[in-house]
């Protein structure tokens, strides 16, 4: 079942807003945009707007707009930041690792490093730049700037900016495929994973499933080489067996997920499954080992999806140095399951252990937050759609508690 969801940030959120800008290029409006109403822990759902999603395959990521259908850019950042995210997932600071993680969107970003460079100096964080080595860009086929209403670009900005939050010392490469269209997101994982020191892939987009997801699968994702691959589960709701690729390869850590607000509890912060995350049962893909005896078979015997989860609600959404359709970049508010694939990414390059195809948080369920409650629609077996104890396809197994689960 399919919900219709619109959240974002909290009211202090928008206490720094400057004016709007009006929405010439991005993709379609979310479906209740004309709302805004209080949740009970006293944030404020705001109107949100999916940023691509022209192709074949779309981005998962959510922009938070005014209440006049504009995106809403802020004079100073808005929306949780790295520290936040460290707080959140116990991340040690202390970690240095300097291993690369590879990011794979479409079409060519071309303010990219500028753009990066403004979210790490505002937070912070050390400088990455093409020059110094930490920042490589690679564009096989030459592809050009986004169409309008299918701003990757967008994207592109949220998983450079997720990532160097998780690890502000690792290595960023951003792989360009041609467009949404065709197969070139999937040929370029074989160019993510081929490039030395790459040891995470971040996609954030994903598409129906079709009858080439298993052959899909054994080409692109069976890597041989040291690296494992995190991708978004979608951001529909709960959409039973339709499927969402390549969330539902057998060879990657399908991210769901979450509702993330501060709160006086031991850990600091409160999590619930956020209302549109994917959870989709494969139709074509086998189940993996590694949720054999995890993972109940009563409503789905094959591929299950999601593995794992992180903050995604744009009502509790992420702060993302971007472009805005043309127009001059600021700091806006992002949610979608894009926030957390490259985030989760991220948090695994601080260890980046052997490949396991998703295997890790299933054998280390101690360093995961338990996510128990909240859900993305009704079905049943209810575990599918509904945060519960253990494993739930909102939010897999949970969210991270440092980074022993990888």
């Amino acid at each position: 079942m399919r919900i219709a969801h619109t959240r974002s940030s909290t009211v202090s959120l928008f206490a720094l807003a400057a004016g709007g800008l009006v929405v010439t290029a991005c993709g379609v409006a979310d479906p209740t945009l004309d709302q805004i109403n209080e949740e009970f822990d006293g944030t404020v759902e705001h109107p949100t707007m999916r940023v691509c999603g022209g192709g074949n395959f779309e981005c998962k990521a959510h922009v938070v707009m005014d209440e006049n259908n504009r995106i809403r850019p802020f004079a100073l950042p808005a929306g949780l930041g790295p520290a936040d995210l460290v707080s959140a997932y116990k991340l040690n600071p202390a970690i240095t690792s300097t291993a690369t993680i590879a990011i794979i969107d479409a079409f060519h970003y071309a303010n990219a490093e500028s753009d990066l460079a403004m979210y790490r100096s505002t937070f912070g964080l050390p400088a990455c730049t093409v020059a110094s080595g930490c920042l490589t860009i690679v564009n096989p086929t030459g592809a050009g700037a986004p169409p309008a209403g299918d701003d990757w670009n967008l994207e592109a900005a949220l998983d450079l900016d997720m990532a160097s939050a998780a690890c502000p010392t690792c290595k960023l490469i951003l792989v360009e495929a041609t467009n949404d269209q065709g197969n070139d997101l999937f040929n370029e994982q074989n160019t993510a994973a081929a490039r030395a020191g790459v040891v995470s892939i971040s996609n954030s987009w994903g598409g129906a499933s079709s009858a080439s997801d298993a052959t899909l699968d054994a080409q692109f994702f069976n890597h041989t080489q040291n690296v494992n691959v995190f991708v978004s589960s979608g951001d529909s709701g709960n959409t039973g067996a339709t499927g969402d690729f390549p969330s539902t390869s057998a060879h990657v850590f399908a991210v769901g997920g979450t509702h993330l607000v501060k709160s006086t509890a031991a850990r600091g912060w409160t999590e619930t499954a956020w209302s549109g995350a994917g959870s989709t049962c494969s139709r074509r893909i086998a189940e993996p080992s590694f949720q054999v005896g995890t993972v109940p078979t009563a409503a789905c015997t094959r591929r299950a999806a999601s593995d794992i989860s992180a903050v995604a609600d744009p009502n509790t959404g992420v702060a993302v140095f971007a472009p805005s359709s043309g127009r001059k970049s600021a700091f806006l508010v992002f949610g979608g399951t894009s926030v957390a694939a490259p985030l989760i990414g991220a948090v695994y390059a601080n260890n980046g252990g052997a490949v396991n195809f998703g295997a890790d948080p299933y054998a280390h369920t101690g360093a995961l937050f338990d996510v128990v409650a909240g859900s993305n629609g009704t079905c049943s077996p209810s575990y599918l759609c509904t945060a519960v104890n253990g494993y739930d396809g909102p939010t897999g197994l949970g969210t991270p508690n440092g980074t022993a689960a990888f």
